[in-house]
């Protein structure tokens, strides 16, 4: 029934996302597609927080990087960050229903040759060095999530963390700079925030 109410949705200038269930005619011929069947997984496209988050990606995202999704749900900002040029992306969801949502997700974009899935805590054992990490996850989790963000990421890299509610926001913003991050960008959507933060250059 929820399909019904289900549209396309475009997130940005360049990027529209689109339920596999839907035909949809391109606006203009730079847009690109994130097509998707979100199942029993968080993540339709249509949230704030995701939204906030893929605006980001699109800010933060040159090409050629190493991605981190923490968190995948649907899979949608691991399609979001291949489309936008990242190199290679890894993504982790505790979740064994959002780790085959995504999978499927990537299957129904292409994508699997750049992408990634696994079952993980978070960035539990993972040593992969990345230049991006990005986290739609509720701001208690962001928190715990902070030092291994910071131990993963390359110096001068970038951690993208949504899913904030407004009466949250301070907490996070404190525990990111108390780690030893920079905060580059704060943005909102209605209730909700989304937190660009930077490794620094110096750190060891």
């Amino acid at each position: 029934k929820w399909k019904e109410y289900y549209h396309s949705v475009p997130i940005t200038r360049y990027l529209t996302i689109v339920p596999e269930w839907k035909e949809y005619k391109k606006v203009n011929p730079d847009e690109q597609l994130i097509i998707l069947d979100p199942g029993l997984a968080f993540g339709t496209g249509t949230h704030p927080t995701t939204q906030l988050s893929i605006q980001g990606l699109e800010t933060e995202l040159r090409g050629g990087e190493v991605v981190l999704d923490v968190g995948t749900g649907s899979g949608v900002l691991t399609i979001a960050s291949a489309l936008l040029g990242a190199k290679a992306i890894h993504a982790y969801d505790l979740d064994e229903i959002a780790v085959q949502s995504a999978k499927n997700n990537i299957e129904l974009n292409d994508l699997t040759a750049e992408i990634t899935v696994k079952e993980n805590n978070l960035l539990k054992d993972v040593t992969i060095e990345a230049d991006i990490v990005v986290a739609n996850i509720l701001a208690p989790i962001i928190i715990k999530l902070i030092p291994d963000a910071l131990r993963v990421l390359k110096p001068g890299g970038t951690f993208i963390t949504s899913g904030i509610i407004i009466d949250q926001k301070d907490k996070v913003v404190a525990a990111l700079v108390e780690a030893g991050f920079k905060l580059k960008q704060i943005n909102q959507m209605k209730d909700w925030f989304s937190i660009i933060a930077l490794k620094p250059l110096d750190d060891k």
